[in-house]
Parts: structure tokens; sequence; C-alpha cells
């Protein structure tokens, strides 16, 4: 069963499991190896030199986890990574981490030798300003047709966002959905709350915020293209503050296990892929 979502209705999702984010496929293994991402940061805007380190730590305190960085101290918007150069640039990789701030490069055949890894098969995870990024359409604030070169990303995130207003806090609801069983609501410092364009079909809502009279979707998660690659995604993410607070990366790591396969049903990573420590509160 699909559902057709909009950013003006509430969200009413009755059977998770039924629109696959709870497709786990645990591993019985007593001591499987950690789980292997590539955690591409830089661009403009934010202080990435410290999130990186910020993100790192706090994802392999919570799951079964060996974070790689790629890192471009590039604070423009035209920001690129050296990992993208080749080819088969995501090889090796379980899952990889988009935090990116590139909203001006432009060039497909950039933009399609990304995606070619999450097209066939390497689940993704993007981080606030990557909704932001890789922006091929001329018109960002105008919905872009599936398929087409404009939606190249957005197709790829499951949601197109164009741009953000003030920073001020913002109210995060979370979805009454079994995998987010003990994330508690909760209310961020000042952030930005990105718009929504557009919200695929596909796309199951994770979370909205709220922020003075307008709400929009803040995180969600969808199957990519032909082989359904699993997709997480969160616009929260600007300020250091925020991106340290433990109720952000346990949002961040439940997506990232989700997309992975190492999610149980209640929310729970898989046996062998929990934290070796408790996170601190």
């Amino acid at each position: 069963m699909k559902n057709i979502l909009s950013v003006t209705l509430p969200v009413t999702l009755t059977c998770f499991a039924a629109v696959t984010f709870l497709a786990t496929g645990q591993d019985s293994s007593p001591a499987p190896k950690p789980l292997k991402a590539l955690l591409v940061i830089g661009g403009c805007c934010h202080d990435y030199a410290k999130q990186k380190e910020i993100l790192k730590a706090g994802l392999e305190e919570r799951v079964n986890l060996t974070v790689d960085i790629c890192y471009s101290a590039d604070k423009g918007t035209k920001a690129t990574f050296t990992c993208y150069d080749k080819p088969n640039w995501a090889e090796g990789y379980d899952v990889i981490i988009h935090d990116e701030c590139s909203a001006d490069i432009k060039d497909l055949a950039v933009v399609n030798r990304i995606l070619d890894a999450h097209r066939n098969g390497t689940p993704g995870v993007n981080l606030h300003c990557a909704m932001h990024s890789y922006r091929t359409a001329a018109d960002v604030g105008k919905p872009a047709e599936a398929g087409t070169n404009d939606a190249l990303w957005f197709d790829y995130l499951g949601l197109q966002s164009s741009s953000h207003g003030r920073q001020a806090p913002i109210s995060i609801t979370y979805a009454s959905l079994p995998a987010l069983t003990g994330l508690t609501n909760w209310t961020t410092i000042n952030e930005e709350l990105y718009n929504n364009v557009k919200v695929h079909g596909d796309s199951i809502i994770v979370a909205k915020g709220k922020q003075d009279n307008q709400e929009t979707v803040v995180a969600w998660a969808h199957e990519y293209g032909a082989k359904k690659t699993k997709v997480f995604s969160t616009t929260i993410g600007h300020n250091n503050e925020t991106v340290a607070d433990p109720k952000y990366l346990d949002l961040v790591a439940r997506g990232l296990l989700w997309t992975t396969g190492r999610l149980t049903e209640n929310g729970q990573p898989s046996p062998g892929y929990g934290p070796a420590k408790a996170p601190v509160k």
C-alpha cells in the first residue's frame, strides 16, 4: 500500500510496515562487522569543520558503525568533493551520508555520477542543506516533473525544497510509527525551517516541524529508483548545537539504521548494530 502524502494534511499513516519503512532483514551474526559509512560534508553557510567531527562521534556512539569523512573546506556554493571523482566512488560503503551545501553544482554529468551509486542500491542519508544542493532545475521554486533533468536530485530525495525563512525554534512532532518508538517530540534552538515545494507520493512522513504559523515536513523516508534504494532525509541541522543534540543524533541514527536494514519493528538496532556503550543524554 502506498500513501499519497500532502503537507497540508495531518499525518495519518496506519500501516507503516506496508509502506516498507520496517523492511529490516536482521543479521543473526553474533558479532557482525561494523557498518561502513561515508560522510560527504562541506560547502556554503555552515560550520562543517566542526560538524563533521560531531556527526562522526555521535553516530559511531549510537550505531556499530565506522564513518569515513570526505570533506571540502570550500565555503562557496560550488564546493566539490574528491570522493566523487571516480565512477565507483561509493564502492565498499553500506551507506552514504550527504551533508553538502553545493547549491550551484548543476553539471548533469556530476549529479548523475553521484546519483548512480544510489541508483545501483547504495542507501543514502541526507542532512539539512543536502536538500538544497545539486539544483539542476531552472526554477527550484516550481515543482519539477519527476523523471526529468530538473528533478534529478529531488527524485532521489523524495521531496523538493527551495528555501527557508529566519532562524527560530522549530517544534518537532513525530509521526505515530512503530519504528519511531522511543523518539519524543522536541523543540529545537533557533533553526531554519525548510519549505516543501513538493512531497513525492511514495515518501513516508517521519516528522513535521512548526515555526510560527508554518508547518512543513522535516524528516521523511522513501525508496529510490528501480532498485528501491532506501533513502532517509531531514532538513534539520543548521547549527552546531542542534547537530550535537542527542535528540537530533538519535533521529539521524534511526534513519541510518533503517536505510541499511538494521532497524527492528520497535525502533531498536538489529542485534549487534547498537552502540558499544549507552549514548550520553
